[in-house]
């Protein structure tokens, strides 16, 4: 098993060396899908709102590794939805950034978590919701908003980080294992052991933002489930929850998701997650440049109700 383990690090750190960036992710070689064989052999369309039939345990045959939080049983399951706001990169775009949207001044950034917080607002990590909804584990005074930032940029630890930690909030940081090495703006393995010095949860986007919509099952248990084994195994945490790349997926996609042992997973469907609804459905809100705090804040007021995601999401 050490073995199968040291492969599949050394294929990662391999792709990191020469992956691409947020919307140029590649599919993994054929060495890599080789050794996670090995390691496995041994808006939107809208539904009905209803409570969920598939709350995973995070127990498979893949492995588990639950919060504390999740364990502890107090009450009554929470019956309140949760807003999850999207960012991704903290900082002024460059000259000929493709999605220019995707940047949030560290300025901006600043405004709008004092915004929240004089609102009433606090920060809460996927693992404390999910506690809160099953277990009825108090979220604490005030309003709870889940603040998940993708696909691991270094901007988040040198930015996000010392705003956050101002305030005594965390964050919950979607990261992809390679296509964004620190030369291109990723994380640092350092970095990442510091955000979660400072309370963060680690969740993952996948091994390299793949399209998962077009893989194979062999591809799709590569780019999910040795995702998770990898980041529980190197950074020693639970990575309870999936993140979407690019928000797609279909059945097959949140099959393997359930099969890897996740619990639930967030898509970029806008709206509130609400208890009631497919926990690998969850709605997330995306933070775009230039939103002030009042207006961040007059789009949670707007989105509480938003139609539940549907069985797919392909745009």
């Amino acid at each position: 098993m050490l073995v199968v383990v040291a492969v599949l690090v050394a294929v990662v750190l391999a792709g990191a060396s020469s992956g691409t960036g947020h919307n140029g992710a590649r599919v993994a070689d054929t060495s890599a899908r080789a050794a996670a064989r090995r390691h496995r052999n041994t808006r939107s369309p809208t539904g009905s709102r209803s409570s969920s039939t598939s709350g995973g345990s995070g127990s498979t045959s893949s492995g588990s590794s639950t919060s504390t939080a999740s364990t502890q049983v107090t009450g009554p399951p929470g019956q309140e939805p949760v807003p999850i706001l999207m960012y991704h990169v903290i900082a002024a775009p460059p000259a000929g950034a493709p999605f220019p949207g995707l940047y949030v001044e560290p300025a901006e950034f600043a405004e709008q978590m004092h915004a929240l917080k004089r609102a009433g607002w606090h920060a809460v990590t996927l693992d404390q919701v999910e506690a809160y909804w099953r277990r009825g584990v108090p979220l604490g005074a005030g309003k709870p908003v889940v603040l998940s930032f993708d696909n691991g940029y270094n901007s988040q630890y040198t930015q996000a980080l010392p705003v956050l930690r101002a305030l005594g909030w965390v964050g919950d940081e979607n990261l992809q294992l390679s296509g964004l090495p620190p030369s291109q703006g990723g994380l640092g393995q350092g970095q990442l052991r510091g955000l979660l010095a400072a309370g963060w949860e680690l969740d993952t986007q996948g091994i390299s933002h793949a399209a998962l919509i077009t893989l194979d099952a062999e591809q799709l248990h590569y780019q999910v489930a040795s995702a998770r084994q990898i980041l529980m195994q190197r950074y020693h945490v639970p990575v309870n929850w999936f993140c979407y790349p690019s928000g797609q997926y279909d059945a097959s996609v949140e099959a393997a998701v359930k099969a890897a042992g996740f619990i639930g997973s967030t898509t970029v469907v806008p709206g509130w997650a609400h208890p009631g609804e497919d926990p690998y459905r969850l709605h997330r809100l995306r933070v775009l440049g230039g939103t002030s705090g009042q207006q961040l804040l007059e789009l949670l007021a707007a989105s509480r109700e938003d139609e539940p995601a549907g069985a797919s999401y392909t745009a």
